[in-house]
């Protein structure tokens, strides 16, 4: 095998690429990676710097690694400031860091891509090359975020395994929305239906457009929301126009945009992307404040969007119990994580096993709450 580490993904061929990322996911495409390196959205600004790891047999390409260099923990939806702190507490750099994961996306998929049948002594290779990047950049540790089918091999390999929790949606094969609903407690039945009939009231309508026929309008219309709700939680947008404009050129079908109008002006609109199975919320904003519209935009369009379309698992992002009541479910979600410093192997292994406690205790507190009826 041929291993090389690249610095930029067109560096590697796409359709090479694409071919080894299963349920065609949107996040782990080379045309979405590609586009957040073309338009500046990660690199040395923002703290993520592509290393992507290549694995080749006999120059076709039968493996690959998601990797950054990282130099903040902005954008990764697994908090470790209670590592970081203690490194500094102990005069220790905590960064670099080497990072597997979708820059500013907490959604589940492979990070580690290989070939059919050559899982094993491709995932090995990768992370042996792991190591070794480590040591040379004098680099901390090593985490995979939100990983689809490597944890497994993470354990065998001795990671650390730390436990999450997200909420999901899942389609019980359902006909329309109203059969969903059906699926519900009363009292969540006619709440749903309640917030729907308020923002309808109001005269708002909702366009679902994808890459193909969202315009320039459109896209500048939701660059701006993005960037408003950034900067009114004193983010970072980093994201920006030319980055929402390239991928719906490049993936139109799994780019969609759910836009709000009210009395002729556009308000509102949630980003949203799909793969063969499931549907990923990412991204909302509003220059205008409508009552029940973030729920409307963000969740019941998705739903509606998953019957029609027969897609399995709806994804609506990180964290939000108000999702419960609103028929997602309390989901487990994991990341993987490779400790260098010897002395800090046992109370980072502590740390992550006290957590997954808590957090089974939490998915279980939820779970009281089911607003599905019992069948």
């Amino acid at each position: 095998m041929d291993i090389k580490v690249v610095n930029a993904i067109d560096e590697i061929d796409a359709q090479s690429w694409n071919d080894l990322t299963p349920d065609n996911n949107p996040f782990c495409r080379h045309e979405f990676l590609s586009a957040l390196e073309h338009n500046h959205c990660v690199g040395e600004q923002f703290g993520w710097i592509p290393r992507h790891v290549t694995v080749y047999d006999e120059k076709v390409l039968i493996g690959a690694a998601i990797l950054y260099e990282k130099y903040n923990n902005y954008g990764e939806f697994v908090f470790d400031h209670v590592w970081h702190s203690a490194y500094e507490k102990y005069g220790l750099n905590y960064y670099p860091k080497l990072v597997s994961s979708i820059p500013y996306t907490p959604a589940s998929g492979v990070r580690f891509l290989a070939k059919k049948d050559n899982e094993k002594r491709v995932f090995s290779a990768l992370l042996d090359t792991i190591y070794k990047i480590c040591e040379k950049i004098d680099a901390s540790s090593f985490h995979c975020l939100f990983p689809k089918n490597e944890v497994g091999f993470f354990e065998e390999k001795s990671l650390f395994i730390r436990n999450d929790c997200q909420f999901h949606w899942h389609n019980q094969n359902y006909g329309c929305f109203d059969d969903f609903l059906a699926n519900l407690k009363q009292k969540k039945r006619k709440n749903i239906r309640q917030e729907r009939n308020k923002v309808a009231n109001v005269g708002v309508t909702i366009r679902q457009l994808d890459g193909n026929t969202a315009t320039d309008a459109d896209w500048q219309n939701f660059s701006n929301f993005y960037t408003q709700t950034f900067l009114e939680k004193s983010g970072t947008p980093t994201l920006n126009l030319d980055f929402f404009q390239e991928i719906a050129r490049t993936m139109p079908a799994q780019v969609l945009l759910f836009l709000a109008d009210l009395n002729g002006k556009c308000i509102a609109g949630s980003l949203m992307f799909a793969s063969d199975t499931h549907l990923y919320g990412r991204h909302w904003g509003c220059n205008e404040q409508v009552d029940y519209l973030h729920f409307e935009a963000c969740y019941y369009q998705g739903i509606e969007y998953c019957i029609k379309h027969n897609l399995q698992v709806f994804e609506p992002g990180a964290q939000g119990e108000h999702k419960v009541a609103r028929g997602f479910i309390p989901t487990l979600t994991q990341s993987a994580h490779w400790i260098r410093d010897d002395e800090f192997k046992a109370p980072i292994q502590h740390f992550c096993e006290q957590e997954a406690k808590h957090i089974q205790q939490y998915i279980e507190q939820v779970n009281t709450h089911n607003p599905y009826k019992e069948n």
